[in-house]
């Protein structure tokens, strides 16, 4: 059991008490007041709770190890979790609209606002350290989980201070329809909230590229290039929970051995490893051909048939693209 797995774990499970007690106290508050306001936070609360049991499923389920019907592992649950968390919000916003809308049209009457004030700031202010816990916990563990856990978290504690606002607000003009009109504000801000997370689901389980770790990628080849590697393209890569997974086509001189050949990946994988701790890397390895002498730099190479002509611009779409020897062929 890894230290990581540990930390994730026992994150989780804290979340999932917090979030527990987060409810209660709520609701509590929600029938002492009458507050819609106070009701759509305790809403989000569930949300919470339902969110957060499944993110302690899918962490641990994340961390078994590959088999025989899963070959990259069982990490893209994650994705599966924090979309079902991004569903669950935007029900939970749908719903907070509707009762608010309500108690618009029917009129609703508050009471002791004074305890509901101090349990909705007390709660508002236990979620954002509880939430910043989880983001943090989750990056460094590169568990997409806990951090949009930590994230529904905050924007929990951002409702609570919206709602905090909004019932001050009631207690100080005695406007009671001030609540549910906050009651929709914050409804509002948690649709955005799912939304978010429904999309950053979507993008990993369709392997969207991510454009920084691209980048990031790209520099590693292209600042560490050598004179015989004569073609790199069709780099690709993915995650699976916190794994990275890479794999790329180089070419070599048609004459380097296998013993060569693996030489110069191993220096590949240590460079991306270096940056990616754990990163899974594959490399295809093909042959040049004399097509090729003119756009080839190796200086020491004996058997070229022309010298060097035309120059490549190695930048991102050549790594990620086709093999020069394709893009030639084609008219």
């Amino acid at each position: 059991m890894t230290e990581d797995y540990k930390s994730k774990i026992f994150a989780a499970r804290v979340s999932l008490a917090i979030g527990a007690l987060m409810l209660l106290s709520k609701i509590g508050a929600y029938i002492i007041t009458g507050s819609a306001a106070i009701y759509s936070d305790a809403a989000e609360s569930i949300v919470h709770i339902l969110a957060t049991a499944m993110a302690l499923y899918s962490i641990i389920l994340s961390s078994k190890p590959a088999d025989e019907s899963h070959p990259y592992g069982h990490g893209n649950i994650e994705f599966f979790s924090a979309g079902i968390e991004g569903v669950l919000i935007l029900v939970a916003a749908v719903f907070i609209i509707f009762e608010a809308l309500t108690d618009i049209i029917h009129g609703t009457t508050l009471r002791s606002l004074d305890t509901g004030i101090v349990i909705i700031a007390s709660a508002g202010i236990i979620n954002l350290v509880l939430g910043l816990y989880l983001v943090r916990i989750g990056e460094n563990t590169n568990s997409l989980t806990l951090v949009s856990d930590g994230k529904h978290v905050l924007t929990d504690s951002f409702t609570s201070l919206g709602v905090f606002v909004g019932i001050l607000l009631v207690k100080i003009s005695s406007l009671s329809i001030i609540d549910p009109i906050v009651a929709i504000v914050v409804a509002i801000n948690i649709l955005f909230t799912g939304y978010r997370l429904v999309r950053k689901s979507v993008g990993g389980l369709m392997n969207e590229t991510d454009t920084e770790r691209l980048n990031r990628l790209t520099n590693i080849l292209i600042s560490n290039k050598k004179d015989y590697w004569v073609d790199i393209h069709e780099l690709r890569f993915w995650v699976s929970g916190n794994i990275l997974f890479i794999d790329l086509h180089l070419m070599l001189p048609y004459y380097f051995t296998i013993v060569e050949s693996h030489k110069e990946e191993k220096e590949i994988e240590d460079l991306f490893c270096k940056e990616f701790p754990g990163a899974q890397i594959k490399i295809h390895f093909d042959y040049c051909r004399f097509e090729l002498c003119k756009y080839c730099n190796y200086k020491k190479c004996t058997v070229r048939k022309e010298n060097k002509s035309i120059d490549i611009i190695w930048d991102k779409q050549k790594i990620i693209g086709l093999p020069i020897l394709q893009e030639i062929e084609e008219p």
